[in-house]
């Protein structure tokens, strides 16, 4: 069953499997993607133990080579409710014996949803529980509805910085890299721009990005706490997802070793790792 929180202000719904964000919205607009699957049956999935592809969905660790589809398995499990208020709900997951056949590191995975104002506030904790280190990413996919055409859109970054995006060759980083048409940090949209899949952000100075309707502001998302950005659409979608980061698909080159895989985090036995991002109204 779906999980409601609320502030008076706004709404969000949560569902439990892959304790996903399905809705949030005001009294006027719902502001999460409906997840029709003619264009991408999801609305915001959870990207844990790893974001993106691994080269040939696989890595290896200790010699030994393990499974893992795209952007890992927390979206496709249920979490559990750990607590619950009026206006915010905290999920857990942890390892099981289906984890640990892909994945053989024991671990908890925390996600909070706070309403705060105009702002969905969402937190992250990783808690390594077993004896040696755990390499792992974490990131965020939330789809957002953008009802109008989508050329009214554009996107304002938080500084007026060169947009460079790293391309993807068969859902793999490429060595290719474009600049984007962006002048004083606001990108107008267009699905061109997304001929060749998601827009990657490997480097950014910008820690928010404003979705402007109409050259005002719609929604801000601020991700302070993750060093990279994906943007992505398909094409003639009435969504844009605005995706924080730790971590990213595999390059071409790689040799599939998952502790030394780029953008991974190492967190030592026992130790934990927080990081959040932020969803503001305008």
């Amino acid at each position: 069953m779906d999980i409601k929180i609320t502030n008076g202000t706004l709404t969000a719904t949560i569902n439990p499997q892959g304790a996903e964000l399905n809705s949030l919205k005001d009294t006027n607009n719902e502001y999460i993607w409906e997840g029709n699957a003619k264009f991408w049956g999801k609305h915001s999935p959870i990207l844990f133990p790893i974001v993106g592809t691994l080269k040939n969905n696989s890595y290896l660790y200790n010699g030994q080579v393990h499974a893992l589809t795209r952007h890992g398995f927390a979206r496709d499990n249920a979490f559990s409710v750990k607590t619950q208020a009026d206006d915010s709900v905290a999920f857990t997951l942890s390892d099981s014996s289906d984890t640990l056949k892909v994945y053989p590191f024991k671990f908890e995975l925390e996600l909070t949803y706070t309403l705060k104002d105009k702002t969905l506030y969402l937190d992250y904790t990783v808690t390594n529980k077993g004896e040696a280190a755990m390499p792992f990413s974490l990131g965020a996919h939330p789809a957002f509805a953008l009802p109008e055409n989508f050329s009214n859109y554009s996107l304002e970054f938080e500084k007026a910085e060169p947009l460079v995006s790293t391309q993807l060759k068969n859902d793999l980083l490429s060595d290719k890299t474009v600049t984007l048409p962006a002048e004083g940090g606001v990108l107008p949209l267009s699905y061109e721009l997304f001929e060749n899949d998601a827009l990657i952000f490997k480097q950014l100075e910008s820690k928010s990005v404003t979705i402007n309707k109409n050259n005002q502001g719609y929604i801000k998302v601020s991700f302070a706490d993750f060093p990279h950005l994906g943007i992505w659409t398909k094409q003639d979608a009435p969504f844009l997802c605005i995706e924080p980061w730790q971590g990213f698909s595999d390059p071409e080159s790689t040799f599939g070793n998952l502790i030394e895989k780029q953008g991974i985090v190492l967190l030592e036995a026992g130790k934990q790792y927080k990081a959040g991002f932020s969803v503001q109204i305008i």
